[in-house]
């Protein structure tokens, strides 16, 4: 192997690659990062056996070959070199092929990194996307923002730790939820061959690497097999196990008949919750709103640390209600929340409350459960 890459394309393609690679590895050949050169490109991979990522990056290749390489000193090579071109070539007798070692030159600096024999390491899934369905970039990264944040983070219930991504026929639906609070956002779908009547639990940390690796503006493939999903452009790639098993029915928790509706600012309800939220005790940061005709009040008392209160002009329909949240989901739900004023529903203290944007454009809804108020 022998090839020449700028710092510039060698640091692209480990930051998108090492992402995948798994702190603390199983398996040794698993901290390594697979460097594939042919033709004049250079493609690295990393996985943690559950996520696969993989990034082609231009290169001047001389000789191709393949080396895996451990990825934690690799991508601190990459940090302290020059602004030069870097020169990778094989070390030793047998070359990368048998796990010898790889020389790095780049200006004055010289490395030679071993790593591990590349046929040691996992392949990637067998996906034909001869049968992919084509979706933007930037709707589907749209989807994760407004749900991931609200997935599971407890092993209590594995398949609340995956995303559902329902396809439908010319719309999709994605849905997280922990239990205690849930995410829902529906999209019409503009590209062609989507399949109609698709459930998929997806692991957030595949759809994390969609987020980053793929430009808004990018026209995704997006195949899958039985129990694998993979998603490409230009060069790019990252497929995934999915979780199996079925995701319960979220559309029997969203109320219907919320029937007390408060719309209120977004930004002055998140600087109000922030606010008494300093008073709120841990683990819970419960907070107390009192919605009335007159406006909402926000309280939090903590025995043995103190008191805050608040209060906000709101507009509000309905009888008046004590109900109390956790501050921490309140915020996480506001801060995803894309319109300027927020519509609020409730039935009773101890009903689920729902937040959606005032002007419904996205179809976009957030739930969270209430807790109990102490008096």
């Amino acid at each position: 192997m022998r090839f020449s890459i700028t710092r510039e394309a060698l640091q692209k393609g480990l930051g998108a690659s090492a992402s995948a690679v798994p702190t603390r590895a199983a398996l040794p050949v698993l901290s390594n990062i697979l460097i594939q050169a042919e033709d004049d490109a250079v493609r690295l991979s990393g996985t943690d056996m559950s996520v696969f990522v993989s990034l082609e990056v231009p290169a001047e290749v001389e000789e191709p070959g393949v080396v895996a390489l451990p990825v934690r000193q690799l991508v601190e090579i990459a940090r302290v070199l020059e602004d030069a071109p870097v020169k990778l070539s094989s070390s030793g007798p047998g070359g990368a092929e048998s796990g010898t070692g790889i020389d790095i030159a780049c200006g004055r600096g010289r490395f030679t990194l071993y790593g591990q024999a590349p046929d040691e390491f996992p392949a990637f899934p067998e996906i034909d996307f001869g049968v992919a369905w084509e979706m933007s970039a930037g709707e589907l990264q749209t989807l994760i923002e407004k749900t991931s944040f609200a997935v599971s983070t407890e092993d209590s219930r594995p398949i609340l730790n995956g995303i559902l991504w329902q396809l439908r026929a010319g719309e999709t639906v994605m849905v997280a939820t922990n239990g205690h609070r849930l995410a829902k956002i529906t999209q019409k779908l503009n590209g062609g061959g989507v399949p109609t009547e698709v459930d998929l639990i997806i692991p957030p940390k595949a759809l994390k690497q969609v987020r980053k690796l793929y430009p808004s503006d990018a026209v995704l493939q997006v195949a899958r097999s039985n129990n694998h999903l993979a998603f490409r452009s230009a060069g790019r790639e990252v497929f995934t196990s999915l979780i199996e098993g079925p995701y319960p029915n979220f559309d029997q928790v969203i109320p219907k008949d919320n029937d007390k509706v408060a719309t209120v600012n977004r930004a002055a309800l998140e600087t109000a919750v922030r606010r008494v939220a300093v008073m709120a005790e841990d683990p819970t940061r419960r907070v107390r709103l009192s919605f009335t005709s007159g406006g909402l009040n926000f309280k939090v008392q903590t025995p043995d640390l103190g008191e805050a209160e608040d209060m906000l002009s709101i507009d509000y329909e309905g009888e008046d209600i004590d109900i109390g949240f956790n501050a921490t989901y309140l915020l996480e739900v506001l801060r995803h929340m894309p319109d300027d004023d927020v519509r609020m529903t409730f039935k009773a203290p101890e009903r689920a409350a729902t937040f959606q944007p005032a002007s419904g454009d996205p179809d976009y809804l957030c739930l969270v459960m209430p807790l109990r108020i102490l008096d």
